[in-house]
């Protein structure tokens, strides 16, 4: 809440310029020195008495363009005012702004009641922040008294990370566009290339799998896999030790990772992967199933991130059935971890590091990962993790 002052600079000065001509008109013996001191005085108490006597009320609304502001993206905020009150003699509207988003929210308080006004935003930093509420900033015609007052409800804008776009995953891993390897995700239409499992009550008898219950001796049914097998896998490294906590509370690195997450489950997207976004613990931040829903919520969730705790195994993350291409992105990490990281034999394991320490990156692809360090250059960086993979056709490759 803004300082409540009554008074601006010139009604102080007012008030001592009458306070000067009282004394002055004793000290001279000069009554027109009082005459002109009272007069000052019942000016300062009549613009105090027309700012702060009437009652006003009312509300004011906002509407921003649209519900997810990316870092670096510019919207508009519509204000409009319906305050109940006499007319205002002078006024200076200013709309309250969190630091994590920036521009001009302030001007003139309009002569008609109910018009909107616009201003553009723009996002700085990735989260969800509250807009509001409107500050009043109500002067005399002499410039003398001035009255400070909040109105409306706040608005939350979500700050969400960039998405840039980056270069085409190699042809060579899953021919047009991920289809190659994405049998196992489609399945369950007519197809025999199926795992079993055993028969339990609710089970249509059409999907009986003959030769495996003749096999195995037990009813069996057809198993499809689309829950436990996605055709990507993004995976977003919070272990709390891999980054560094900034004085202002901001972390660039880990920043350009969040954006780097958003863009690659994005990317893999458009070429027609599915994709699981998980965090290093096993938590979904998001799964992308090409409807634009799961676009917005992985972006959400993506606004909310922050490193915490301690990471598990990689292959354990995805039960031991490997993904297609499987993308992580991590902080500081040794050349002892990097030896450590196991990929369980996805079709193309990419490793993206913020904070690559000596010889990480050749540790990396000693085990099959295709490593790049990571920067504010994201696409840079994808595209440095991509010719090593594209010359080989697979992840097991020295980078």
């Amino acid at each position: 809440m803004p300082r409540r002052r009554f008074l601006t600079g010139r009604g102080a000065a007012a008030l001592l310029a009458g306070l000067l001509f009282v004394i002055a008109a004793n000290l001279l013996a000069a009554p027109i020195l009082l005459y002109v001191a009272m007069l000052l005085f019942l000016l300062v108490v009549f613009a105090v008495l027309v700012v702060h006597v009437p009652r006003r009320g009312g509300a004011v609304t906002r509407r921003i363009s649209t519900d997810l502001l990316t870092v670096g993206e510019e919207s508009q905020v519509a204000v409009r005012f319906d305050l109940r009150a006499l007319r205002i003699p002078h006024g200076i509207w200013r709309d309250r702004l969190p630091p994590a988003v920036s521009g001009d929210a302030t001007g003139e308080f309009p002569t008609d009641n109910g018009t909107s006004i616009r201003y553009a935003i723009r996002g700085v930093r990735r989260g969800v922040w509250a807009v509001g509420p409107l500050t009043l900033h109500t002067i005399d015609p002499f410039g003398f008294a001035q009255r400070m007052q909040e109105f409306g409800e706040t608005r939350t804008v979500t700050v969400v990370p960039e998405v840039v776009p980056l270069a085409p995953l190699s042809s060579n891993i899953g021919a047009a566009g991920g289809t190659a390897h994405t049998s196992s995700t489609r399945l369950g239409q007519g197809s025999d290339n199926l795992s079993p499992r055993r028969y339990v009550s609710g089970d249509s008898m059409r999907r009986i799998h003959w030769r495996a219950t003749a096999h195995r001796g037990d009813l069996m049914v057809r198993q499809e896999e689309e829950e436990s097998s996605p055709d990507a896998l993004v995976v977003l490294d919070r272990t709390a030790r891999r980054w560094q906590r900034q004085v202002s509370g901001v972390d660039t690195a880990f920043e350009a990772a969040v954006s780097a997450c958003a863009s690659v489950a994005l990317h893999l997207v458009q070429e027609g992967y599915s994709v699981d976004v998980i965090d290093s613990a096993g938590s979904v931040l998001g799964r992308l199933r090409g409807h634009e829903d799961d676009r917005d919520g992985l972006l959400v969730a993506l606004a909310l991130v922050r490193p915490q705790g301690e990471g598990r195994d990689i292959v354990t993350l995805f039960d031991g059935t490997p993904p297609g291409p499987l993308v992580l992105i991590t902080g500081r990490i040794d050349e002892e971890d990097a030896a450590m990281l196991r990929h369980g034999g996805a079709s193309a394991p990419i490793l993206l590091m913020t904070d690559p320490l000596a010889g990480a990156g050749e540790a990396a692809a000693r085990v099959g990962w295709s490593s790049a360090p990571l920067a504010d250059d994201i696409a840079g960086a994808w595209e440095d993790a991509l010719p090593a993979r594209m010359a080989t056709g697979g992840g097991h490759v020295t980078h």
